[in-house]
């Protein structure tokens, strides 16, 4: 069974606003093994919410609607969605009267517009909102002869996710055939998007049961697989069982095999052989140390480091000598090299980092003048000794930065295989 979610509001279609509602509604659905195929945002227009309404009721098994069940000309969920079924619209005494009283319980006089709230499909089942004024709506029903769930919902999240779990879950349940959904997410750093649909398409093509997806970004690959089944036990089964060939194949391109992030798997690499880790950033400004210390318990395996923008600190906190950046200039390997050892030493780290860089916009300064936006030199020091890599990144300051401790946490843990 799939599902579509129509968020009824023209504030969504700006860049003020978003649909918060509709992440929460699809982890709802999938736990009843429902599919969300399709999400639409519609305005405040009724020509535009019934179009909507009535595509989705041609499509899928569950349509539903969050937003436009207020008392304003502009809240238009319900007329839209009569429209669409093709049937009428009653307005209910029940409601009318649970209306009055709660203006009157406010002490605030209840304006003509408010009945509209009262306002109730033919045949649902009206969903009581104890948080707000609007109900929401319920109604399984058939369209050109296929079944079809339809739900209202209110859009203020405070009031759809208590309603949802409180009137709509135990609904879905009654009707729905047991279904569930499972999912693996397996992610890999710094490689290529086509290099790994090349390498692992022939694999997962075998399973056409199994939805696939390949999404880039952020110097990362994630290769989502989910599947439905009768038992949870069932979908995962089948899941893990194409993940298994994806990460044989990729082998260690792989860093995680259950969604962990890449520090995070660094620390658990750290952790596991009882080492610890330090820092000294420049052109990054403390983004790699940041992204390890969002970590709970990281501070038991990194120790810490130093921001050395000015040539001065890279001197005085890492020990650089100042004719060796004088020489070859901050971004330099010489300089990453001596940032990592002095750190190192500095700190007294089983591993230490270092980053120096142009990130932009403008270009280096001094010895760096010549050198083009986007180099930037990596280093790592340990008992093995100290080894550079010199990169190239393109792209703007932000990825610059975010790519060079991309880089960093995966020469790292490629360093701990």
């Amino acid at each position: 069974m799939i599902a579509e979610i129509i968020a009824a509001g023209s504030e969504m279609l700006t860049p003020h606003r978003q649909d918060t509602n509709s992440l929460y509604l699809t982890s709802e659905l999938n736990d009843f093994g429902v599919a969300v195929a399709f999400k639409t945002i519609v305005g405040d227009n009724l020509q535009h919410l019934t179009g909507a309404a009535s595509i989705a009721l041609s499509r899928a098994d569950i349509v539903v609607f969050s937003g436009g069940l207020g008392p304003t000309e502009d809240d238009l969920t319900r007329e839209a969605a009569a429209f669409a079924l093709g049937i009428p619209l009653r307005r209910d005494p029940n409601l009318l009267t649970e209306l009055a009283a709660r203006f009157a319980k406010r002490g605030i006089a209840m304006t003509s517009n408010n009945a509209k709230q009262a306002d109730v499909l033919a045949g649902a089942e009206v969903l009581p909102n104890p948080n707000g004024s609007a109900a929401g709506q319920f109604l399984h029903t058939a369209v050109g002869g296929a079944g079809r769930i339809v739900v209202l919902l209110p859009g203020p999240p405070r009031e759809l996710k208590p309603l949802f779990a409180a009137e709509v879950r135990h609904r879905l349940a009654a009707i729905l055939p047991p279904r569930s959904i499972a999912k693996r997410l397996l992610r890999m750093a710094l490689i290529p998007e086509s290099q790994v649909d090349a390498r692992t398409a022939p694999i997962y093509q075998q399973y056409p049961d199994i939805e696939t997806t390949i999404l880039a970004a952020n110097g990362e690959i994630q290769l989502h697989f989910q599947t439905a089944a009768s038992t949870l036990a069932e979908a995962q089964a089948r899941v893990d069982e194409l993940a298994e060939k994806i990460e044989l194949e990729m082998d260690e391109a792989v860093f995680s095999s259950h969604g962990e992030s890449l520090e995070e798997v660094v620390l658990l690499m750290l952790g596991l052989r009882s080492l610890t880790l330090a820092a000294a950033e420049s052109c990054t400004g403390g983004l790699l140390a940041q992204r390890l210390t969002a970590i709970p318990g990281s501070s038991r395996y990194f120790l810490g480091g130093a921001v050395v923008y000015s040539d001065a600190l890279k001197t005085a906190f890492a020990d650089v000598p100042p004719d060796v950046i004088a020489t070859s200039g901050p971004v330099s390997a010489p300089v990453a090299r001596a940032l990592a050892d002095g750190i190192r030493a500095r700190t007294g780290a089983s591993i230490a980092i270092s980053i120096t860089g142009i990130a932009g916009p403008g270009p280096g300064t001094g010895p760096d003048a010549a050198k083009p936006i986007g180099l930037v030199y990596i280093a790592l020091a340990d008992d093995l000794g100290t080894q550079v890599k010199e990169l190239h990144i393109m792209g703007d300051r932000d990825r610059i930065r975010w790519w060079a401790t991309q880089h960093a946490l995966e020469l790292i843990r490629k360093s701990l295989l």
